[in-house]
């Protein structure tokens, strides 16, 4: 994939094209997208999945106005009956499973790695779907099966409906409408408010991306602060702790003394003082698997060298300066650097290049084949 090389997949836009006019930006609908694009996964492994701890499902029932959610893992024989209207069952992160729909969301890679999330799978009997709503990241609809018709529109007054289980929208205005079939594609951007209803039986296929809040990464960051400041003064001379031992007398004073806050500030100061640590913790933080993934580690440690291709499970991004693997972080330089950011970018190395590493960097990538991270 090259940026300037206009794509199928985005209606003859290259990605530099379509980044530029349209991400986070205006709609965008593509007939046939991927031509002649036929489900991954048929529907009886699809519904079976709902049965699984491994993946994350719900299943969304409408009865005129009324709305059930319900969310797995449940018995595959408590769905409704297929011959029943208006239901729909939402499986989440099915690229983690399917090698094919793996490879799929390997298209959609011209958005860099640490924003690219999953891809959901939809199933729903006529009339389903999850009500008027909108979503907090971008998300392309592709269509694997039968029909969906979409209503968007920008929502200018985002009020929710009481008493409902789902984020579903009280006055949606839409202003468009696409019926939609296996292969199309519809692109749109945070905040578009959209309505999908399946026309008989269909798949769609949901590809979603990272959006982390200030206050989530802040969040995350500073208890990684807090975590590595600890260690390091447990390595020193041990914690440091609080002394006041100019302080006056007291008498039945609730103010907070002035030195103890001068103290939490710095603490705090000394804690962000490095720029690379924030690097670090942030990278550990954007490739911790979800809470459903776990590897099988492997009984003997893998052939050495050999040809390496990572886990579907495995998230690996890298900086200037880190490696970063399923919330591990290791620095590397020189020519071991290119080598594990090339398995990054491909997520496949030849048994050539694995043979370059360093005895060091070659018994740590070692060392994730025997965690299960590839194979």
């Amino acid at each position: 994939m090259q940026k300037n090389t206009p794509l199928t997949l985005l209606a003859g836009l290259s990605p530099a094209q379509f980044m530029k006019r349209h991400w986070q930006k205006k709609p965008l609908l593509i007939r046939q997208a991927i031509a002649g694009f036929a489900p991954l996964v048929d529907r009886s492994t699809l519904l079976a999945m709902v049965e699984s701890e491994e993946v994350e499902s719900r299943c969304i029932v409408r009865k005129g106005a009324a709305w059930t959610l319900r969310k797995g893992p449940f018995s595959r024989r408590s769905l409704p009956s297929l011959k029943t209207p208006d239901w729909t069952v939402l499986l989440q992160g099915v690229d983690l499973h399917n090698d094919a729909v793996h490879a799929l969301l390997q298209q959609f890679r011209f958005v860099p790695d640490a924003r690219l999330d999953d891809l959901m799978i939809s199933y729903a009997t006529d009339g389903g779907g999850v009500g008027p709503h909108f979503d907090s990241y971008d998300v392309f609809l592709l269509q694997a099966h039968g029909q969906r018709r979409w209503r968007i529109g920008r929502q200018k007054t985002p009020e929710l409906q009481a008493d409902v289980p789902l984020k579903i929208l009280k006055n949606f205005q839409p202003e468009a409408e696409y019926l939609l079939n296996p292969g199309d594609m519809l692109y749109l951007p945070p905040g578009y408010a959209h309505d999908g209803t399946a026309v008989g039986e269909c798949m769609t296929y949901s590809v979603g991306f990272k959006v982390p809040s200030r206050a989530e990464l802040a969040r995350q960051l500073l208890l990684g602060l807090a975590d590595e400041a600890g260690q390091n003064e447990l390595k020193s001379q041990g914690a440091m702790l609080y002394q006041d031992a100019q302080q006056e007398a007291a008498l039945r004073d609730a103010q907070i003394p002035l030195a103890l806050q001068n103290f939490a500030f710095d603490a705090v100061k000394r804690a962000m003082k490095e720029p690379q640590l924030l690097n670090c913790l942030l990278g550990e933080y954007l490739t911790e698997p979800k809470p459903q993934v776990w590897f099988d580690a492997r009984p003997s440690p893998p052939t050495w060298p050999c040809a390496i291709v990572l886990d579907r499970r495995t998230k690996m991004l890298h900086d200037a300066k880190h490696i970063f693997v399923n919330g591990e972080s290791f620095k590397a330089t020189g020519r071991d650097a290119k080598i594990l950011r090339l398995l990054a970018k491909d997520r496949r190395l030849s048994a050539h290049l694995a043979c370059q590493l360093s005895p060091e960097a070659a018994a740590l990538v070692q060392d994730w084949g025997s965690e299960g991270w590839w194979a």
